[in-house]
């Protein structure tokens, strides 16, 4: 990953995570997503599925990645979606047209058009609300068990937590590096 001193970073930490959805509901209620839509969400992956092969509940985050080469810009015809300074993928609302591209482009499916504004929206870490007064996203606020941390890829904490040999992070060959990352949840099998 391209080291930044502004590039923001979201941390969830599944082994901590209950999936009490506190985190969805607090997005959607700052950001006023639309009924059926949300900029986060946590899934519940039951055990012993495909994607969950152990035999315990495991939750993981679905939000924007916020991808180094993110297919929703390269795509976006007015330059309405872009990669701002600090690294979160951003809409600007006054460039957007509503042409869905950025939707259909993103690899990780968390883009929607707003039903009621006809503009792209996605997760952008609350930069123009709670980042801007200099507080957490609202995700990391209001998480009950601490399972999110934010903050710049450059702190010692955040640098000490994406070295541990636990960690990963969903990508895929159109986003290049992303910017969640995500400590798996493992569970050692009692020996009898």
């Amino acid at each position: 990953m391209n080291s930044s001193d502004n590039q923001y970073v979201m941390l969830h930490d599944e082994q901590r995570c209950i999936g009490c959805q506190a985190c969805t509901v607090a997005c959607k209620v700052l950001n006023d997503i639309p009924e059926g839509y949300s900029r986060v969400q946590v899934q519940i992956l039951h055990p012993q599925s495909e994607e969950n092969p152990s035999s315990h509940f495991k939750f993981v985050r679905v939000s924007c990645q916020h991808c180094a080469d993110a297919p929703c810009v390269s795509v976006c015809p007015t330059g309405a979606s872009f990669r701002d300074e600090n690294g979160i993928v951003q809409v600007d609302k006054s460039q957007c047209i509503g042409c869905d591209y950025c939707v259909a482009a993103c690899p990780f499916h968390v883009r929607y058009l707003n039903p009621r504004t006809g503009i792209a929206d996605k997760c952008n870490f609350c930069s123009d609300t709670r980042l801007a007064e200099g507080e957490a996203p609202a995700c990391v606020s209001v998480c009950p068990t601490d399972a999110l941390t934010f903050g710049k890829l450059n702190e010692p904490a955040i640098q000490r937590w994406i070295a541990r040999n636990d960690i990963y992070r969903q990508q895929n060959e159109q986003s290049g590096d992303v910017s969640l990352f995500r400590h798996k949840e493992v569970h050692q099998e009692v020996r009898k």
